[in-house]
């Protein structure tokens, strides 16, 4: 059993909760009489039951049946189709063996979903696009239910075109495909196979972030399942600390069924990408560190350092050729061409992304790391990583990425503009450091982990030598053993907790909840 197993027992009193809680799901009467046996059937065999562990496990079976009748073909418990369903999240790190799979297809039914797991006391994930691959995360062990939000993945636009309605079961690229046709778009992920919602509850760095903000700074509002399965909305002018909370401060409110983000006019733009020669990686992260000095909010980067080639996506938010904010790389040699220079739209950048990134299954990890403005600390620890990454990445035939990301202050005022968030960012120019690790063997699980795990703590000790430390992690690129809230301001933290505490008073969020960095475990 996990630390959040359950302990509810098979009693009379329970029962007694289930009849009354299954009163109140408007169920129809087939539904409803069919559960009211099965609820009679197993009252009948209580004094039967013996150890708490049997109890612990007649409870989840008895909240699985009831799951199985309530939301029927829209329930999975057979182990074969479990796994199927557990396979579509991105890394094999989160394939677990859930008790059970529920597919919502409502607001309503996740309401559904809540109450009937938090009367059961039963474990839960909730799954948006399942590109997490930290365990437990968006998937939960045998002895829980994986609320999979893929259903919920409908895009819609008002008529104004100035605002985008998304289920946070789509991934960006369906979201991307369908405002192309408005000549519209909004801040998303940057690679089309990640999903809605985990990326917005995290904050999101989108192409277009140094010129409008974090994705979640588009938020207009938010239609929210809380853990006692009332639905409301949060926004500017309703539950307005919930509204901010939600805006990079992770899965500890409840569950958000829609969104409903601010659109940006821009369609046609610039871009291209380049591979490198390994010895050209200081040259890189020379001219990176020079274009952190430039203030072109339309120029954003993608760098991708690996052990043996180096790759740089270059995105300009405009049909400009050759954009200038780029100079200071285009004299370096490079190896070979990736994405020729193309005058192109948003949804063709967003295909060529999803051709280039699709990989099949894998184990990943990912790490975060933050500093000030630096170009001597970025070559000393690429330094450090490429020695620790090479003959690890030679010995498994793992892959390790070393991505440096520039953070302009520009994109915390244009957060403050828009409300603020829940970071609690300093308002001075940063980087965000990350590293993705890819293999295939459970075998070689740390000792892959442990190029980032080394690297990050070189990463500290070095800023702090050279006086560019910021504690800051990023929660979208932040590994299982990292605790992205306890780097959060002071101010911010305390927010969050007083909000998680009035809208989720028994802490369902927090207890029940599989993973996901929890303020639970902030120390």
């Amino acid at each position: 059993m996990s630390e959040t197993a359950v302990t509810k027992h098979l009693t009379a009193d329970f029962i007694a909760s289930l009849n009354t809680l299954l009163a109140q799901l408007d169920l129809n009467d087939a539904k409803e009489k069919e559960l009211k046996q099965l609820l009679t059937q197993k009252e009948g065999t209580i004094n039967s039951l013996g150890e708490k562990s049997d109890q612990a496990s007649s409870v989840i079976g008895l909240i699985v049946q009831i799951c199985e009748i309530v939301f029927g073909e829209n329930f999975i418990r057979e182990a074969g189709a479990i796994q199927q369903q557990v396979a579509k999240s991105w890394t094999q790190t989160c394939h677990l063996p859930a008790a059970g799979i529920i597919t919502p297809q409502s607001s309503k039914d996740v309401s559904k979903t809540l109450r009937i797991l938090t009367t059961g006391h039963v474990p839960f994930a909730i799954r948006s696009g399942g590109h997490c691959p930290n365990p437990g995360f968006s998937s939960v062990d045998g002895s829980g239910i994986l609320i999979d939000l893929s259903a919920l993945s409908q895009v819609s636009i008002s008529e104004d075109k100035k605002i985008a309605s998304v289920g946070p079961g789509a991934d960006w690229g369906k979201v991307v495909d369908f405002l192309d046709e408005h000549d519209v778009t909004v801040l998303g992920a940057r690679s089309p196979q990640i999903g809605v919602g985990g990326l917005l509850l995290g904050g999101g760095i989108s192409h277009f972030t140094p010129e409008y903000g974090f994705a979640c700074d588009m938020l207009v509002k938010a239609e929210v399942v809380l853990a006692d399965g009332s639905v409301i909305t949060a926004s500017h002018t309703e539950h307005t600390d919930l509204f901010r909370a939600l805006k990079g401060g992770g899965p500890n409110f409840g569950i958000v069924s829609r969104f409903y983000l601010s659109t940006v006019p821009i369609k046609n733009i610039w871009y291209e990408s380049n591979a490198y020669a390994p010895d050209q990686a200081h040259a890189i992260l020379d001219a990176f560190a020079k274009f952190q000095e430039q203030d072109d909010p339309k120029a954003a980067l993608i760098i991708s350092l690996r052990t043996q080639v180096g790759i740089v996506a270059f995105v300009y938010s405009a049909p400009e050729e050759k954009p200038k904010a780029f100079d200071m790389f285009y004299d370096i040699p490079v190896l070979a061409p990736g994405v020729p220079a193309t005058l192109g739209t948003v949804k063709q950048l967003s295909a060529i992304t999803g051709a280039l990134s699709a990989t099949p299954p894998a184990r990943h990890d990912y790490r975060a790391a933050s500093s000030k403005l630096d170009a001597g600390l970025y070559r000393e620890v690429y330094d450090f990583w490429l020695a620790k990454a090479t003959p690890i990445c030679a010995e498994t035939g793992a892959e390790a990425t070393f991505v440096p990301q520039h953070i302009p202050k520009s994109i915390v005022e244009r957060s403050k503009k828009n409300g603020g968030n829940a970071m609690g960012l300093e308002e001075i120019d940063q980087h965000w450091w990350t590293s993705i690790m890819t293999w295939n063997d459970p075998a070689h699980d740390d000792l892959v982990r442990g190029i980032g795990i080394e690297t990050t703590q070189k990463w500290e000790e070095l800023s702090k030598a050279r006086g560019s430390h910021l504690p800051f992690l990023y929660m979208n690129d932040a590994s299982r053993d990292q605790n992205p809230l306890a780097t959060y301001s002071n101010e911010s933290l305390e927010k969050l907790k007083e909000v998680a505490k009035k809208y989720d008073p028994e802490g369902v969020f927090q207890k029940l909840q599989q993973g996901g960095f929890l303020l639970s475990k902030v120390p």
